[in-house]
């Protein structure tokens, strides 16, 4: 008796995991949102914003071949902006091949978008190697913001610095913000940020909590990443009036696994009220 109970648990355990590693490699859910603005530029149209993040670049479950794979599909949404939130690479234990920052952002060279692509590091890439990073995502065609601000079509686009690893700059980066015209995006590694900002914008768009990656029936999310725990853990917050998106990313941490939150992608469209 005891050994048959022991089999079904040891099945029961690989069909889990074999389903976790399932949901991991699967296609992106596409998740959508408008998001309106009284003070919207007068006469600019609207814009579409694809917003990824935390791609976690490895094998076995992330090879560039699958970001490929993704990035076509994210140019058929023909976007106007997109925004990647870090994390390009993944230091899991499970790790069947590591990759070069080369290796693991040239598919990202395929994405197209009218206002261009923009990016910040996120604590993996820190930790790996950020000047490497500094140097492979220009070739890719990927704008790297750190503690600064651009134009982006209408919109003032804020990119922060990662928190999780002490290189946001807040003051400064919003600082840089003030001398272009039009609603201000901010685009930041982690959400923890939003308390900090001086004033509301328009929209932060932010990724590194996975959405927890791992999430049990009446459990819930076993972890966040974050110093607010739920607060900015998952989807389309309004904190306070301000919007928050945080996305659960398209690659897996620690473990190539994913259970109970499916990688996703957000496409936000941002424009006048009606």
């Amino acid at each position: 008796m005891v050994k048959r109970v022991f089999l079904v648990l040891i099945v029961l355990g690989l069909s889990v995991t074999g389903y976790a590693y399932w949901s991991a490699i699967s296609d992106p859910v596409q998740r959508d949102t408008q998001i309106t603005l009284a003070g919207w530029p007068e006469g600019a149209a609207p814009i579409r914003i694809v917003l990824i993040s935390d791609i976690h670049v490895a094998g076995p479950d992330m090879p560039p071949e699958r970001l490929e794979r993704i990035v076509t599909r994210l140019n058929a949404l023909e976007p106007d902006l997109v925004l990647i939130a870090g994390d390009f690479v993944s230091d899991k234990a499970l790790s069947t091949h590591r990759y070069a920052a080369a290796e693991a952002v040239t598919p990202l060279a395929g994405l197209e978008a009218e206002y261009g692509v923009f990016a910040v590091l996120g604590n993996h890439d820190h930790w790996r190697d950020a000047p490497a990073f500094r140097a492979a995502l220009p070739d890719a065609g990927v704008v790297l913001l750190d503690n600064e601000a651009v134009a982006a079509g209408p919109v003032a686009l804020v990119g922060i610095g990662d928190d999780f690893t002490g290189h946001a700059d807040v003051d400064a980066a919003m600082a840089t913000a003030s001398e272009i015209p039009g609603p201000v995006v901010v685009l930041s590694h982690s959400p923890d940020i939003v308390p900090d900002l001086p004033n509301p914008v328009a929209l932060v768009a932010a990724g590194h909590t996975h959405c927890g990656q791992i999430s049990l029936p009446i459990i819930g999310r076993l972890a966040t990443a974050s110093r607010y725990g739920e607060r900015f853990a998952c989807g389309q917050i309004d904190d306070e009036g301000q919007a928050v998106v945080v996305t659960a990313g398209l690659g897996t941490s620690i473990l190539p696994i994913r259970l109970g939150v499916p990688p996703d992608f957000w496409v936000i469209e941002l424009g006048p009220e009606r």
